[in-house]
């Protein structure tokens, strides 16, 4: 499979697959959407949706019946009828090995730490007295994780100091759900180094990306990062080795800390496109959902080039509205110099949800950051 006939399954119809569909669709591809929501993101541009739960393996037998390769755009989806798939010669990529071993946080890091990548030090859990022994080991602040299904910040509690562990053991399900610890990194910034990787090996990265978050939820992403040419190399290194670390295809986000003493350490990997790389639409020679594209159908990689600086900026719900969504300040925002914005049609708000983004590439970081943050300013989405 290496041309442009080729059939694609989407598990999931948000706003990274409708970014998927709209790359896939240039390139002349039909694509199949499995979704629970009738009026998701994918909907009005895929050629087929699926309305069915993620995890309703009828549904999923059907997107592989017209489907020559599937993908997803979120991870917290069974593997095993992905597993059962392949067996039978079905592509799915990324795969669903690497899947299986990804979406649980535990299995993710023994795999790194396996592989020699370098990675905080981290602990199963299984009780509160383990936590207490977490913290004898590692000492306090100490980060406590639900092992599947965290995202934005859901699923972790911060442990400032011994009285806090039983909160923050009850808060995470009180041992109904799989834990670990690990120990608090002091970083000095957030980055992510997005990687992709074709089915026979060829390997593409992009530059580095510095996340800044609010409320651990993703604001903005500034590329390049601010960090020595040292320590963009080391990271760049890092993500590639990751890509061989899990036999990767398709895209994959690689999200690290650098210390104080310029140390890289991976935090977390996640086995698609990502929305810190939203900026590669518009900063780069191929965007990380074309390459995403590319990579899953065998056809060559593209440049990961960055064109110019490049700041994104999330657009999220605001506090206290939910509803349907209303869009309000686009006119003002589009006049500012460089400015991109990305609405994803989905139909309802609520408060932190991601409804958008904005993109602006300048001539140096400080002018994109400065003109990102004046249409962020102008920008609200609220609800009826």
């Amino acid at each position: 499979m290496n041309d442009l006939s080729a059939k694609i399954g989407i598990i999931g119809g948000g706003q990274l697959g409708k970014m998927m569909i709209l790359e896939a669709k240039k390139m002349g591809f039909y694509v199949t959407v499995l979704d629970p929501t009738k009026e998701c993101p994918c909907h009005s541009i895929c050629d087929e949706h699926i309305i069915a739960d993620f995890n309703d393996r009828e549904a999923i037998r059907l997107l592989a019946s017209k489907s020559d390769v599937i993908t997803y755009e979120f991870e917290h989806i069974d593997y095993k009828e992905l597993t059962l798939l392949e067996n039978e010669g079905k592509k799915v990529y990324p795969t669903a090995g690497s899947l299986k071993i990804i979406q649980n946080k535990l299995t993710q890091k023994m795999t790194l730490r396996e592989g020699g990548i370098p990675a905080g030090d981290f602990i199963q859990t299984e009780s509160v007295e383990d936590i207490y022994k977490a913290g004898e080991d590692f000492g306090y602040p100490l980060i406590l994780k639900t092992r599947t299904g965290g995202y934005d910040g859901k699923g972790n509690a911060l442990i400032k100091d011994k009285k806090d562990v039983y909160d923050a053991f009850i808060s995470l399900g009180g041992g109904k759900i799989q834990l670990m610890a690990e120990k608090f990194v002091n970083f000095t910034m957030e980055i992510s180094v997005l990687a992709c990787r074709g089915v026979s090996g060829e390997t593409k990265v992009y530059p580095v990306g510095d996340n800044r978050h609010i409320d651990n939820i993703l604001h903005k992403t500034v590329v390049p990062a601010d960090i020595s040419e040292e320590t963009t190399k080391k990271a760049m290194e890092l993500a590639e080795k990751v890509m061989n670390v899990f036999d990767g295809v398709g895209m994959f986000c690689v999200e690290m800390f650098v210390t104080d003493k310029n140390e890289v350490l991976v935090n977390e990997v996640a086995p698609r496109p990502h929305n810190s790389g939203h900026y590669s639409i518009e900063g780069c020679a191929v965007s990380q959902f074309e390459n995403h594209i590319r990579a899953i159908t065998n056809l060559p990689l593209g440049s990961t080039e960055l064109l110019r600086p490049t700041v994104m900026v999330n657009l999220l719900g605001e506090e206290g509205k939910s509803g349907k969504a209303i869009i309000e300040g686009a006119f003002d925002a589009l006049k500012i110099d460089g400015v991109k914005l990305h609405i994803y049609g989905k139909k309802n708000t609520s408060p932190k949800r991601k409804m958008g983004h904005i993109t602006v590439t300048a001539e140096s970081v400080s002018t994109a950051l400065k003109h990102a943050e004046e249409a962020f300013s102008k920008i609200k989405i609220t609800a009826e």
